[in-house]
């Protein structure tokens, strides 16, 4: 099939950005072109309705973007909770590009406390593999930034997420269900997780990741079902956290569960002024609805934290707060040195069995 052309309607300053019709999501299965580049080049912003690309693909498909995609008002978007959707897609790549989502408009919707959709995610993969984004920039997204599900093989590289401190449920980077996901070089602030970590992750690499302002890097928060995947062999390294919440931390609901989280390794890492730079938070009940006076069923195990080292904002600077039913085990803290105000911070342990070696500040309880 010849490669599509995509359509630019003029309209007053702007472009609107209409995409080739093989392209858009139909009651019928319609596949990518089989030719292999789309090159989106505005040198000003164009807007971009709610679209999905739907696979299989033919062959490696790669969009380039110059300029800004900028999304519609937020009530066009309805409930599908997305504005840009990969499904079963293979060999995609995506270069360069700003994506505008103008959440602001949304989240005073739902500070107001009026009736409003549900929100959409700014770019989401779906069942996809072997994809590349690489030089994107996301702002203001809606809620989570970008969404990796049930994917295999993907990188990410150099991308910058951008929303306010106090922005909600704006994750920067969430994954979910995937084995092979990379994300590397990338600047992230946002008002929720920099990069959030669900069920049915295996084989997650981040290194060189600047994270602040927003809640850290998180694994979970894991079983809130009782029977629900498990997260392992997830590395964090070589980054910096600067002003978040959080550090690196796991954090699970309080109430039965057979998750787990296990082989996770976070090394090389400088903290400045983050609240709780290393946390384990297995005591997750919101509200405390459905789960008070329980014990969280998630296994904690084979965690190490390696030359981590920075100013903590809290003066507990480590906490293990690990599930009573389920104790933390596993443990490995090595030459930690993390300060408060430039005095000597604390650590809180309940429920954890590890160890340390070489120099560890504050003393640890592990």
């Amino acid at each position: 099939m010849s490669h599509p052309s995509p359509i630019i309607k003029k309209v007053s300053n702007c472009h609107t950005l209409i995409l080739p019709t093989p392209w858009l999501d139909s009651s019928s299965p319609s596949l990518f072109p089989s030719s292999s580049h789309l090159h989106l080049h505005h040198p000003i912003k164009c807007s971009l309705q709610r679209a999905v690309f739907r696979g299989p693909c033919k062959s490696t498909i790669k969009i380039m973007i110059d300029g800004t995609i900028v999304a519609p008002d937020y009530r066009s978007m309805g409930n599908s909770g997305y504005w840009i959707l990969f499904i079963e897609v293979d060999k995609v790549a995506i270069f360069g590009g700003t994506l505008d989502a103008k959440g602001a408009a949304y989240w005073a919707c739902r500070r107001s406390g009026k009736s409003c959709p549900v929100g959409a995610r700014s770019i989401t993969f779906n069942w996809a593999s072997n994809i590349v984004v690489s030089g994107l920039t996301s702002i203001n997204s809606q809620l989570s930034h970008l969404v990796i599900n049930s994917c295999k093989n993907v990188a990410v590289r150099n991308v910058k997420i951008i929303a306010p401190d106090q922005s909600p449920n704006t994750d920067g980077i969430h994954v979910q269900g995937s084995t092979g996901v990379t994300i590397t070089g990338s600047t992230i602030g946002t008002g929720d997780d920099c990069i959030s970590i669900g069920p049915g992750t295996r084989n997650l690499w981040m290194e060189h990741i600047k994270c602040g302002p927003g809640h850290g890097i998180s694994i979970g928060s894991l079983g809130k079902d009782k029977n629900e995947d498990g997260v392992q062999n997830v590395t964090v390294a070589n980054s910096v956290f600067i002003g978040s919440d959080n550090g690196v931390r796991i954090k699970s609901w309080a109430r039965p569960s057979n998750s787990f989280v296990t082989n996770i390794v976070f090394r090389n890492i400088v903290m400045t002024r983050v609240q709780y730079p290393i946390i384990v938070d297995q005591n997750y009940c919101p509200n405390n609805q459905g789960c008070p006076n329980q014990s969280s069923g998630v296994k904690v195990s084979q965690v190490t934290y390696r030359n981590i080292k920075g100013t903590s904002r809290s003066q507990a600077a480590m906490i293990f707060n690990c599930s009573s039913s389920n104790p933390c085990r596993g443990i490995r803290l090595q030459d930690i040195n993390l300060t408060y105000m430039n005095k000597a911070a604390t650590s809180t342990c309940r429920n954890v069995h590890g160890t340390r070696s070489g120099v560890v500040v504050p003393r640890s309880c592990v």
